[in-house]
């Protein structure tokens, strides 16, 4: 009796292992190939998605003035020309929102730096870019003040530290509260003469035009990423600022000294395209880096079949 379930037992253990045997290499086999045929859909999406037509105000000035744009005469000299990699003149004097003078260059050393240029009194645009910034700056992970700096310039020579103060105050109490003390110290509204202004708007492509019939400026929307020694890194258009792309971009600027390895990887799968002012996937690195991973799949795949078919052919010897 003892020896009959002995081999019962020997023969339940060949049976599972057998079945274990038939079984384990079906499902892993799948695991390699669902990887495989998701990053084929990521790869396919990042293609289908391909170049968003840019606007007449942004882009390449040699682009606008060879493409009909239908612009009226006083929009044909607005608009935002990249010039990345620009340094920009450290050395300019503006007056921060408590008047005092100061040089743009205090601002630059430690943190990356987003800027944007408006003016203060603007009746719709730059009010629009303002709220951007903030409804970006509000979800954002990283708090203006701690990660990076924010220096927002008035390109209208007329207005004052007081108006400068007061936007700030605006603007900086709409933050949550635990980003307001930071805000305070790091996010810098500006104001300055003719001069510092049009060297600094010419540095960045900013390209604005005061239209004498309305009294108002007219000017495209954007913000501006810049490094810790003061070079232009990217640009984002229009008035609404993708949390995600802004921190990709503040990142990359700071050369890798914020963010996380998650951050890590993501700025290895995309790449930011100055064509649209977005981080767009890199195919092909999103394909290497699915080969790494099916390699590993197949890797592990195979040291499990091993020690299942080891387990296997122990049952048998103990048969």
């Amino acid at each position: 009796m003892k020896a009959d379930g002995r081999r019962q037992t020997a023969d339940g253990r060949k049976q599972r292992a057998g079945t274990v045997s038939c079984l384990l290499p079906s499902a892993y086999w799948r695991l390699p190939s669902a990887v495989c045929l998701l990053l084929s859909a990521v790869c396919l999406l990042a293609f289908g998605q391909g170049f968003q037509p840019s606007s007449p105000l942004y882009g390449a000035r040699s682009e606008i003035a060879s493409t009909p744009t239908g612009l009226p005469k006083a929009l044909r000299e607005v608009g935002i020309d990249q010039h990345l990699n620009e340094q920009l003149p450290l050395d300019l004097a503006f007056r921060d929102e408590s008047g005092q003078t100061v040089k743009l260059g205090q601002y630059f050393g430690k943190r990356p730096v987003v800027i944007s240029l408006v003016y203060y009194n603007c009746p719709m645009l730059c009010t629009q870019v303002l709220n951007g910034m903030n409804s970006a700056f509000r979800v954002l992970q990283f708090s203006p003040g701690a990660e990076f700096d924010v220096i927002t310039v008035s390109f209208d020579s007329h207005e004052t530290p007081q108006l400068a103060a007061e936007k700030k105050q605006l603007y900086v109490n709409a933050l949550p509260v635990a980003k307001r003390a930071n805000a305070m110290q790091g996010w810098h509204f500006l104001t300055g003469d003719e001069q510092s202004i049009k060297k600094l708007a010419d540095t960045i492509g900013f390209r604005y035009y005061w239209d004498e019939s309305t009294k108002q400026f007219a000017h495209a929307s954007g913000i501006m990423v810049a490094t810790p020694t003061g070079k232009l890194s990217q640009y984002y258009y229009g008035i609404e600022y993708s949390a995600k792309d802004l921190r990709l971009g503040l990142i990359e600027a700071s050369a890798n000294k914020i963010g996380t390895v998650v951050d890590q990887l993501m700025l290895y799968c995309f790449h930011y395209d100055p064509a649209t002012g977005k981080y767009g996937a890199v195919v092909m690195n999103m394909v290497r880096l699915g080969g790494a991973i099916t390699v590993v799949g197949i890797v592990g795949m195979l040291l499990i079949l091993r020690r299942f078919n080891g387990f296997g052919r122990e049952a048998e010897q103990n048969a």
